[in-house]
């Protein structure tokens, strides 16, 4: 029972440690927003609904155009109709347009445009004497309506897009990206002190000799890096970093730059273990893949689970300061059933994030 009480303790400190970790790193979040949370939110929802009343409009204009002329006073004649057709295609297009990029200012604009289209057409329909003005100027009122909606949307999707980071809600987000980030939270206790453990993740430099997806780290200066990692499919992507809180053996939080190929932030914070059992590493980050959500299930599908790799470049990471080097089961070295021998050529071996020759691994 002795026992079992002290395991459950000390889950709850690590459970409580991850939660602080977590919260902390939101906090990072919020802090990096370089606008208001709310208008932007509110600008890609409106956005978002303005798509799907395109889709309706277009589907209507397509599939009733009769019927849709004379609701808008519009005698109901092949030109009329052959007009209403045209106008569908558009309003479904854009509205596609909208919903594949609803951060994108571009079909909001187009929007805008075909706003302007409608209103001449009305114009041009109100002195007809065929016509119901009554009903073509209540048509007219909502169509100016939903463009001055389009107008006021498009403005703030441009102002929001101007090439800069953001970090809203938890996601990394740049202009025309995908809003769907990969988050990851992950602990490890490393038997060294502190400032030892701070002190090796500190020189970004390291992290490629234990981080099995980093194929390099270098060191711009203080604050800045550039990173370059493997990709499914053999390929490989580059991006630039930079530290926004340093606080020794304690936090580093950093984020990638503007315009970076993976948009990610993240955090690592260093705790003094409980009962002097070492380093508690805490380690939070976000980011998103590249192709969005259909480049997360790539990943997947090639075996490349977020998760699984955090985990592993702890354990690794655990290893290279507890001992100096990896080291490899034979089980990890060789593929399906085998009998328990060496690889025949190391080189041949990934060796999780080890650069250069294949000293520092242990088999």
């Amino acid at each position: 029972m002795t026992i079992a009480t002290e395991q459950t303790r000390r889950y709850g400190e690590i459970g409580e440690r991850r939660a602080g970790t977590y919260q902390e790193y939101q906090g990072y979040n919020r802090r990096f927003s370089d606008r208001p949370q709310h208008r932007e939110e509110g600008a890609e929802r409106r956005a978002r609904g303005l798509g799907w009343f395109s889709i309706g409009l277009g589907l209507a204009q397509i599939g009733a155009p009769r019927a849709l002329a004379r609701l808008i006073g519009i005698d109901d004649d092949e030109e009329a109709r052959n007009t209403m057709f045209a106008l569908g295609l558009r309003e479904i297009s854009s509205g596609i347009g909208i919903l594949s990029q609803p951060r994108s200012a571009g079909w909001v604009w187009t929007r805008v445009g075909g706003d302007v289209m409608d209103l001449a057409l009305l114009g041009k329909a109100m002195g007809a004497q065929e016509n119901d003005r009554n009903r073509v100027a209540v048509a007219t009122a909502a169509v100016a309506g939903v463009t001055v909606l389009d107008f006021i949307t498009g403005q703030q999707l441009s102002k929001s897009g101007n090439g800069t980071t953001r970090f809203e809600g938890g996601r990394v987000i740049q202009p025309g990206r995908s809003t769907t980030g990969i988050h990851v939270t992950e602990a490890i206790t490393i038997k060294r002190p502190r400032s030892e453990v701070y002190g090796f993740w500190h020189n970004f430099e390291n992290l490629p000799r234990f981080m099995a997806h980093l194929e390099s780290v270098e060191v711009l200066d203080d604050k800045r890096s550039r990173w370059k990692a493997k990709a499914p499919a053999g390929a490989s992507v580059e991006w630039e970093a930079e530290i926004v809180e340093d606080r020794p053996n304690e936090l580093i939080a950093w984020r990638s730059l503007p315009d970076s190929s993976i948009p990610n932030l993240g955090t690592v914070r260093f705790r003094e273990a409980p009962g002097n059992r070492g380093t508690e590493v805490l380690v939070a980050l976000r980011y998103d893949p590249p192709g969005g959500k259909l480049g997360a299930l790539i990943a997947k599908l090639f075996g490349e689970e977020p998760e699984q790799q955090v985990k592993g470049d702890l354990r690794r990471f655990k290893q290279v300061m507890e001992i100096g080097e990896i080291v490899h089961s034979d089980a990890s070295i060789h593929r399906g059933t085998h009998s328990a021998q060496p690889p025949e050529n190391l080189n041949d071996v990934e060796l999780l994030g080890m650069t250069g020759s294949p000293q520092g691994v242990r088999s």
